[in-house]
């Protein structure tokens, strides 16, 4: 009992079940290849704008040289003695580290001598090199005397292929395999001697620097596809926009304009921040969905670097964390299954557009649960796989709903073949089509009938008068599809169409006429397979009349038929009880609603039964206008009999023989 239940539960969200795997393995192949790494960085930068600020790092300041300084200068290339007279300002306030962001690999006078002796004097400073590149045009050696000290290191920014910098160097391998410390590094190792920390080594490439554990960033962490992880990378965990650390000018250091104790026991990085040195890049905080924010500047960059390890290691503040493969494919495959399962939950909902609110709410939903719930992980540091997921939710859907779709056609198509494609319409898209009850309606009745062939079929296996229904009816319902017919019901080798239900129209009568002589003048085929066969000819009667009726859903709430009900079907049936083989009577109501275009072979009266007075009946011999339809009129050859023919004959009253 207890597996049959599971059965069921499974063949129940078959279409689940199918749908999210698929969709995820497709998913992480489009991630695999690339194609959705850079929404995924836009989602990283976007989630990095949205968190709120950090407070400031105060223990960082930075003195910023702009173009107010250049112009106080006078000369776009600072004399060494600047930089000499600017270190031995900032030497006096006392701070913990000095970082000089500022290439002086070469002498530049006047000065030079002294800024030399400055070097030698400070071992709290740390100059840059530049180490990536070609060595002929793009490598830059550190200060000679710094380098001597081991007091530079490689300020080298690690830009991502849409020129953004998410990521940061520890140490920066050569092509030789020589590791080359980074300046922010050096300077973060300078400050934490002062608190006995350093690195200690936990496993390959695995350290711990005070209360923070460090690993190298990998290749395909967070929205990162087979990305450059040479050397020693971390993903940034930004402080804030540009501008947002502590920042004065170079002059407001020389002319003093700053407290002496400014600079005291802090970390002062020394870089250009103007636009015109060419040393502003793009960062999560540079751009946004509406508009382009200011770029930072390369001495900020390292001030982000150097900020979020020093409170990693002072203060625990959380490095960017990510989750192994493994982890992320459940991820996105539990987001595909929701996407799925949502849409699947809601297949039965009561009509298309019931079915298509809620779906559009569910995803809504489940999308806002995404999206907030990686971003409550992001404030967290962590960085989940967003798009992936959402992509997966949303595709998923979508396949569902394109699979749903694809049933429901194949539904109507089924139910199609028990009712119209315009009932069936009215049935599963109108709001009211599955209510019972009816409404009054002039419509158009056409009923037909075979002639003699009860008596035929009585001869015949039934598998052959199936055989012979299935053809005939085949004919039959394709002539009154192509005039726009409805086919209520199909009862043994007659058949019951509506014109007129449930779409009106003007030329209801007029065409119920045209597809009676269509009919006619297509059991000449219908007949020539008879005779392939070895079978009598089939004749058949169609009687047409138009009335007011009742046209609705009849029966119940578990079963319901959509039919008409009203003495004007009856009389439909009495009037082609009256045909013979190859003919069509119709009622005068009809007559008069088709009018003149009409041929009228004969008329007589008749006294049909439940009808207080006789009616007139009119044979239809054919139909003009743009139907130009007539029936085939065969010549009657009237012979002597040879011979006397005896008949014997019965009285029919009613529904007893006498």
């Amino acid at each position: 009992m207890l597996w049959n239940k599971y059965t069921h539960f499974l063949n129940q969200w078959n279409g689940v079940w199918i749908t999210a795997p698929s969709i995820t393995g497709l998913v992480i192949l489009l991630r695999f290849l690339g194609l959705i790494q850079f929404w995924e960085w836009r989602t990283y930068d976007a989630y990095m704008r949205m968190r709120p600020l950090e407070s400031p790092d105060n223990r960082i300041a930075i003195v910023g040289i702009n173009e107010d300084d250049l112009r106080a200068v006078g000369q776009p290339i600072f004399p060494d003695g600047v930089y000499a007279k600017l270190l031995k300002k900032l030497k006096a306030m006392e701070p913990k580290v000095i970082g000089l962001d500022i290439y002086r690999d070469l002498p530049v006078e006047p000065g030079h001598q002294e800024l030399v002796e400055v070097f030698e004097s400070t071992p709290n400073l740390v100059a840059i090199k530049k180490v990536v590149g070609d060595r002929q045009r793009d490598v830059i050696e550190g200060p000679p005397v710094l380098e001597e000290n081991n007091q530079a290191g490689a300020n080298d920014l690690k830009v991502d292929p849409d020129k953004r910098i998410r990521r940061g160097y520890l140490f920066v391998t050569l092509q030789n395999g020589q590791n080359v410390t980074s300046f922010a590094s050096k300077v973060v190792l300078r400050y934490l001697e002062n608190f006995e920390i350093s690195p200690k080594t936990l496993d390959d490439n695995i350290y711990q620097l005070g209360k923070t554990i460090l690993e190298p960033f990998e290749a395909n962490d967070g929205g990162y596809v087979r990305a450059d992880a040479g050397g020693y990378l971390i993903l940034l965990n930004y402080r804030g926009p540009s501008r947002y650390f502590e920042t004065v000018s170079m002059m407001d250091i020389l002319e003093d304009r700053v407290p002496p104790d400014w600079g005291s026991d802090r970390i002062i990085l020394i870089g250009a921040v103007g636009e015109s040195f060419n040393d502003l890049f793009s960062t999560p905080y540079s751009s946004s969905l509406i508009r382009t924010l200011e770029p930072m500047s390369g001495v900020e960059v390292h001030a982000n670097i150097i900020s979020q390890l020093i409170g990693s290691a002072l203060d625990g503040r959380s490095m960017i964390k990510t989750w192994v493969d493994i982890y992320e494919w459940i991820w996105i495959l539990f987001w595909s299954g929701v996407g799925a399962a949502t849409t699947w939950r809601w297949r039965t909902a009561g009509g298309v557009s019931y079915f298509s609110i809620w779906k559009v709410i569910t995803i809504f939903v489940a999308g806002g649960v995404l999206f907030a719930s990686t971003y409550i992980a992001f404030l967290w540091s962590w960085w989940l796989p967003v798009v992936p997921a959402f992509l997966g939710m949303t595709t998923s859907a979508v396949v569902i709903t394109a699979y749903i779709a694809r049933t429901a056609q194949d539904i109507r198509k089924t139910f199609g073949r028990y009712l119209t494609d315009e009932v069936v319409a009215t049935l599963l898209e109108s709001p009211e089509g599955l209510k019972l009850g009816g409404e009054r309606r002039n419509i158009t009745i056409l009923t037909s009938d075979l002639r003699g062939f009860t008596a035929t079929s009585e001869r015949l296996q039934p598998e052959e008068v199936v055989k012979i229904l299935n053809f005939y009816l085949g004919y039959m319902a394709d002539v009154i599809t192509k005039h726009n017919g409805t086919i209520d019901e199909f009862m043994g080798d007659g058949i019951l169409v509506l014109f007129g239900a449930p779409i009106t129209r003007e030329d209801d009568p007029t065409r119920a006429v045209a597809c009676a002589i269509d009919m006619q003048l297509a059991m000449e085929p219908v007949n020539k397979q008879m005779k392939e066969w070895g079978l009598t000819p089939l004749e058949m009667g169609i009687g047409i009349n138009t009335g007011e009726v009742v046209v609705g859903n009849i029966g119940s709430l578990k079963r319901t038929k959509y039919g008409i009900v009203g003495s004007q079907v009856n009389l439909t049936y009495r009037i082609e009880s009256y045909t013979t083989g190859g003919q069509i009577l119709i009622s005068g109501t009809t007559l008069n609603e088709v009018g003149s275009i009409i041929e009228i072979n004969d008329e007589k009266e008749v006294m049909p039964k439940g009808v207080k007075q006789p009616i007139t009946i009119y044979d239809v011999g054919g139909l003009g206008g743009k139907y130009n339809l007539f029936l085939i009129k065969e010549e009657e050859i009237y012979l002597p009999l040879k011979e006397e023919i005896f008949l014997y004959y019965i009285v029919l009253d009613g529904k007893n023989i006498g």
